[in-house]
Formats: C-alpha cells, structure tokens, sequence
C-alpha cells in the first residue's frame, strides 16, 4: 500500500492500450500496436517521466501459431499466469455490463529505468474473479478474440473501468492518451464525472462538459483506412454499455448510425495525432475538419538493439542507451567493427533458422527479412509475385526469411502464408526460403539483426507507420520498402536504403499498382542491391552506417515521448 501511495503523490499521464508488449514471455500484445506501446512506457521511464499505464490482462494471449506443412496456420491459447510475474493490487472496482455486476481486479508490473531507478507502473485489468459469472470471467482472457459484443465488453473494461480503477488506486490524473480507439469509452466515464450544474444552462446537453474532458484526453489514431475504426450498433451498445450518458449526447460524440470510437476520441480529444507525417495528412482526409497532428513513432533503442551491436556502441558511443542521439557520431566506429557485429547477429539468426528448419542457409548470402502481421495490405507475396523472373535474379544469391501471424478470422491473411510456402517450396533448390511460425519479440529482435536487407512492402497509404524497419536500422540492416508511413521520412535513396515504386508525390493510383511496384523491387534487387552487397561492401557498410546515424539516432521513442510531453501533455 506504501508503494501506490508514493505512485499517486504527484498528478500523472495515464497511457490506456489494449495491448502491451515488453516482454516476450508476457504475451500481452499481438504486433506493432503493442510492441509500441511497450517501447513508448519504457522511453516514459528512461525519461522520469509521471506515466501510469493501463491494459488488459490477456490471460490466453492473443495466440501461439503453429503452421503445417501445407502451410496452413494452426491457433493455440497462449496461456500464462500473471501471478508469476506480476503483484495483484488490493483495489477492485465494480461495472454495469449487459446488466449485471463484474468485479474487475488489477495485476501490476513495473517498468524500471536501470540508471534513474524510476518506475512506471503498468496495471492489467483482469475479470477472472470467483464473483463473476463464468462468461464475465472470460472477458479479459483473449486478445482481440471475439466477435463485436465480445470487443465492445473488453473496451468497455479498458475505458470505463481503466478510469475507475485509478480512481480506486489514489491516482490524481492530469491526461488521459488513448493509444487507438480501442480507449475511448473512458470519455463517457470522464463526462460523468464533470457535469456542469444543471440549474445553470437552458440547453440539457450542456450538462456534459465536453470542453473540460477535451482539455484532458490525448488521442492516438493508428489506422489509415475507414473500415480499421471500431464501430458498433446503438442497439449492441444500450444492450452491452447502457446509457452511461443520454443516447443522443452520445450519437452527438460518436455518429449518427453508429458508434464509431474513433470519432468519439476525436470529439473529445484537445490533442490528436497520427503516427507518422503521411498518416497525419490521410488521416485529415478520412476525418475532415479535425485538427490532426503528427509525431512520428519511435523505437526503445536498448530494447531492439541485439548484443554485439551494444557491445559496439558501448565501446564507442557510451550513453547510447538513454541518448540515442548519439549515433549521429557512427563515425567513430572503425567499418570492419561494424561488420563483424553484424556477422556476429547474421550468424545467431541463421543458426538459429537452420536449428529450427533444415533449411541450410548460409553466413555469406544475402538475406533478405520481412517479418509482420500477415494481411493482404502488407504485400508479403510481392518479393514471390513471379517466382521465374526471381530465380533469374536471384538464384543461389538470396535467401529469405519470412514470418508472422494472421489474425484467426483473417481469410486472406491465412492464404498469404499458405501462398508464400507454396511457392517456396517451387523455388527449392533454387531459392532457400523460410517460414518461421510463432513470431514474437524475441525471434523479431533476432531477425531485425541479422539479416542484410529489410523488407516492407505494403499497399499504400496503408502503413500508418511500421516500426520494424526502425529496428532494422538501429542494428545496421538497410531498409528496401516501400514509401509510405515512416520511411517517406527516413528515405534518402541509396544513401539510407532503397525504396519501392514512385514517391508519394508522383504516386497516382494507376502507378502503385502491384505489377509496377513489383517490376521496380525485382529491377532495384537486380541493379542495385545485389551489386552493392556482392561487388561494394565498402558503400554497403557505408549504407549501414547511415542507417545508424540517419535513421536511429531519430526514430526512436525518447524523441517521440519528448515530443509528447511538449505537443501533448502540457499544453
């Protein structure tokens, strides 16, 4: 109890996410919305900065992924207990849910800066409690699984009862940020709480005092696209929710048809911002006449940093750590140190495949990585889209290691996978490609560092930002993507990698079509890669270089969270 007293003596920003990934045997997170949030809570404690976080507990994952040999994707409960890890709190606080009463408890996990000591607490939110009914207790068991109802009851814990259960901890909270929409119904909880009096206005509605819950919500939007925003029937959330505020306050806030939670945060939101420069701009166009900012997202530089380049940057740029600004001073490591740190990733990560696949790969190849959640938008199978034309290019000169999860009920996701080993298995002997299943933080960080080349090619504009291609860089891997999200900012061709089909500028949707993007990956892999890896090691190191000084030195989460304390959390 003395410990969240000393929490709660200073006013706080409480950071809501409905997923939470920062360590890889805690599976509290699916991919890069989560990993996210992890990094941004870590950079919160390097900075000593007042943060308190709140999620779900996920006590079955969101799922450990098996694939067969037919390269169909296999779903298993990735079950954990949290009293392994974690220290329950005393606190429960209680909420309305289709009716009934659920106890709702909470599991702290600290964050801790090993230099300052500083601590930023994470609470999961849990309703497996003997008091709740059997259904009540499954509420917070899986990540993202589910249908609408199912979703809408987990976002009803997170929003509503993340707030309530601050309030019963003793935390004094000055900003609420909402990491995605998935948060947003703590809005309705603030509105109730901050009632203008009645007696003193003549319109009913100015009872909800929408300005003072503004001036304390930050919102985050993480999707670019229409149809990626939670949206529910008005009948679903009267029956689910009830009428925490009168429905036609609530259709004011949320949509006339239905209720649209990103909308919601939107309206009741002082600050929002997208996640990378481009996605601020397609994110004005989807929500015209919202004031949208822009920080783009960072990576936590210790944590995706693998040994033997932290090794290096010890040796020569000490303090990297908590000031990533320093590798603006790559310089002062000799080339061939940097080399042979990369050899040394390569060579774990290759181990590591052979180990787990037969697949033979070798240390002198090029390998190439692309490693993200598996749906159509992001493209996995353009690298195979003319597996001839492939071979020509690339045979016994590439080697490929693919993984990640589709989400169960993601029909062409699934088939992505099954397509990519499909064709794998026609480049055998020609082309040693893999498929690593079960993708999570630990197999990321060894991919992120030991291949040569990172891959993204997503369709635009549908990468809000990505954030794998920072990792690549901050342990030397030259990005080959795409241009959209974070890399039309960190892009300088030939300098801090290559890109994929014509710049934002030029793009038109007549030329981003998939064959174009295709012709100009296989002409740069062709031209440009494969001759700089093979015949210029020199401008190759020199490529790793600038993806260090250039690209990491900037795109981590110390300059995105600095940026939020300046932008967002004190204005």
């Amino acid at each position: 109890m003395k410990y969240i007293q000393e929490l709660t003596s200073e006013p706080k920003i409480a950071y809501f996410s409905m997923e939470v990934g920062f360590r890889n045997d805690i599976p509290t997170y699916s991919g890069g919305l989560g990993v996210l949030a992890g990094d941004t809570i870590k950079s919160a404690a390097d900075l000593n900065l007042p943060v308190v976080a709140v999620t779900l507990i996920h006590r079955k994952g969101y799922f450990r992924q098996e694939i067969d040999s037919n390269g169909r994707q296999i779903e298993y409960p990735e079950e954990w207990n949290p009293a392994e890890q974690m220290s329950l709190v005393p606190q429960k606080i209680r909420l309305t849910i289709e009716g009934r009463e659920v106890a709702v408890q909470a599991w702290v996990y600290n964050i801790s800066c090993l230099v300052t000591k500083w601590n930023v607490p994470i609470f999961f939110l849990d309703t497996d409690l003997p008091e709740n009914t059997p259904e009540d207790r499954q509420i917070t068991h899986f990540l993202y699984g589910g249908d609408d109802r199912y979703r809408l009851k987990q976002e009803m814990i997170l929003g509503i009862g993340g707030v309530l259960m601050l309030r019963a901890l003793g935390f004094r909270i000055k900003k609420y940020h909402m990491n995605e929409g998935h948060a947003s119904l703590l809005t309705l909880e603030l509105l109730k709480r901050h009632k203008r009096d009645i007696e003193s206005v003549w319109d009913e509605r100015e009872v909800w005092d929408v300005e003072r819950v503004k001036d304390l919500c930050v919102f985050t939007t993480h999707t670019p696209v229409e149809a990626g925003h939670d949206k529910f029937p008005y009948e679903m959330v009267k029956e689910v929710v009830g009428e925490v505020i009168p429905i036609d306050v609530l259709k004011d806030l949320g949509g006339k048809d239905k209720l649209n939670l990103t909308l919601l945060a939107m309206n009741l939101s002082q600050y929002i911002n997208g996640v990378a420069k481009k996605h601020g701009e397609v994110s004005k166009i989807l929500f015209p006449g919202y004031k949208i900012q822009a920080i783009t997202n960072g990576v936590h530089s210790f944590t995706w940093t693998c040994e033997s380049f932290a090794k290096l940057y010890d040796k020569y740029l000490p303090g990297w750590a908590n000031e990533p600004e320093l590798f603006v001073r790559i310089d002062k490591i000799p080339p061939l140190e940097l080399w042979e740190a990369h050899m040394e990733a390569k060579k774990k990560l290759i181990d590591h495949v052979n180990q787990l696949t037969g697949a033979s790969m070798d240390y002198d190849t090029l390998t190439i990585g692309f490693a993200r959640r598996a749906t159509s938008y992001k493209r996995a199978n353009l690298l195979l889209s003319d597996i001839g034309r492939l071979k020509k290019i690339a045979k016994g000169k590439v080697q490929v290691i693919y993984a990640g999860k589709a989400h169960p009920r993601d029909g062409d996701g699934k088939s992505n996978i099954e397509e990519i080993i499909r064709k794998a298995g026609l480049l055998k002997g020609d082309i040693k490609i893999v498929y690593l299943q079960n993708y999570n933080m630990e197999l990321a960080l060894k991919m992120v560092s030991g291949v040569d080349v990172w891959l993204n090619t997503p369709m635009r504009p549908r990468e809000a930002s990505g954030t794998s291609g920072m990792k690549a860089a901050h342990n030397g891997v030259i990005n080959f993507s795409v241009l959209d999200g974070w890399w039309i900012e960190g892009h300088i061709e030939g300098y801090t990698g290559w890109s994929i089909g014509p710049s934002p500028t030029e793009a038109t949707i007549s030329q981003t079509t998939f064959e174009a993007d295709a012709e100009d990956l296989y002409h740069k892999l062709e031209n440009l890669v494969l001759p700089t890896y093979y015949s210029h090691r020199d401008i190759w190191i020199k490529m790793m270089e600038n993806s260090i000084g250039k690209i990491a030195y900037y795109f981590n989460s110390h300059r995105m969270m600095r940026r939020y304390v300046t932008e967002a959390y004190i204005r």
